[in-house]
């Protein structure tokens, strides 16, 4: 086996994984300049463990580096992030890590449920149309869609597409990327959910059911790409449903109803959201 593949993590990356350190963990793809990212001691914190939260470049990312370290997940333990720096959220600290084991503690239909409950509360009549033909009555979770790709080749597509607006890469010590959010402390939906592992788990039923992938983080906006898409109106509507659930602004700050949101994801393979 070449030298380069069985490399050991460079720098400061084994710190992320705290001790005793990842011995095994390995990755051969170069990588640019760049620093651990610590919480700021200064900023409400949510664990009570200190260490670095992920590992930030300087400069903005090539086209192909977020496909290349996807690859080598598996080995290095380390999901690749496309992150935003535009607000400069991440360098400065403002991040509220949580211990990813919290993620198990999610159950998405649960946390649609209560998030739909809560709305139909205060829901005034003529607001029910907006979530026609579901109004006060939560649908549940949608089934998976049909592969239209392999999951990964198509985050390594939607990377490249992304990476042309110059985002800088993070790296992040989790198992998947849907874990991400709770791990690098993410706090953009700060306004809709107070913590982050729930919309983690969300994510990992995105991912297992329809081929999402994390791809990209911004101050307040995500971004995925989906290899299963729902490609019918009825299917679209139902997976418009989990996402004003999990990201209301989409919806009353776009089209404003479930059916005009539907049309917008259905057959897409990347979806957007974004906090207000």
């Amino acid at each position: 086996m070449d030298d380069v593949e069985v490399r050991h993590l460079p720098g400061d990356l084994p710190r992320l994984f705290g001790p005793p350190g990842p011995a095994e963990r390995t990755l051969s793809t170069s990588l640019p300049a760049g620093d651990l990212v610590w919480p700021d001691p200064g900023y409400p914190q949510r664990s009570q463990v200190l260490r670095p939260a992920f590992w930030l470049s300087e400069e903005p990312a090539p086209g192909g580096l977020w496909a290349g370290l996807r690859a080598e997940h598996d080995r290095s333990g380390l999901w690749p992030l496309l992150m935003d720096e535009t607000d400069q959220p991440w360098a400065s600290g403002q991040i509220a890590p949580e211990p990813v084991a919290e993620v198990e503690n999610y159950v998405p239909q649960a946390f649609m449920s209560e998030v739909w409950s809560d709305w139909a509360e205060q829901a005034a009549t003529e607001d029910l149309d907006d979530l026609a033909p579901f109004g006060r009555h939560c649908p549940g979770l949608a089934p998976p869609g049909v592969p239209l790709d392999d999951p990964d080749a198509m985050a390594d597509r939607c990377s490249r597409a992304l990476a042309a607006r110059g985002l800088s890469l993070g790296l992040v010590p989790v198992e998947r990327g849907a874990d991400a959010l709770a791990a690098v402390g993410w706090q953009g939906a700060l306004n809709h959910n107070e913590w982050t592992a729930p919309l983690s788990a969300v994510l990992r039923g995105w991912e297992d059911r329809f081929g999402a992938r994390v791809v990209a983080l911004g101050f307040n906006t995500l971004e995925l790409s989906v290899a299963a898409p729902p490609v019918t109106t009825r299917h679209a509507v139902q997976v418009a449903a989990e996402h004003w659930a999990f990201c209301p602004d989409i919806l009353f700050q776009g089209p404003g109803t479930l059916a005009g949101y539907a049309e917008e994801i259905r057959g897409k393979t990347n979806w957007s959201f974004w906090w207000d």
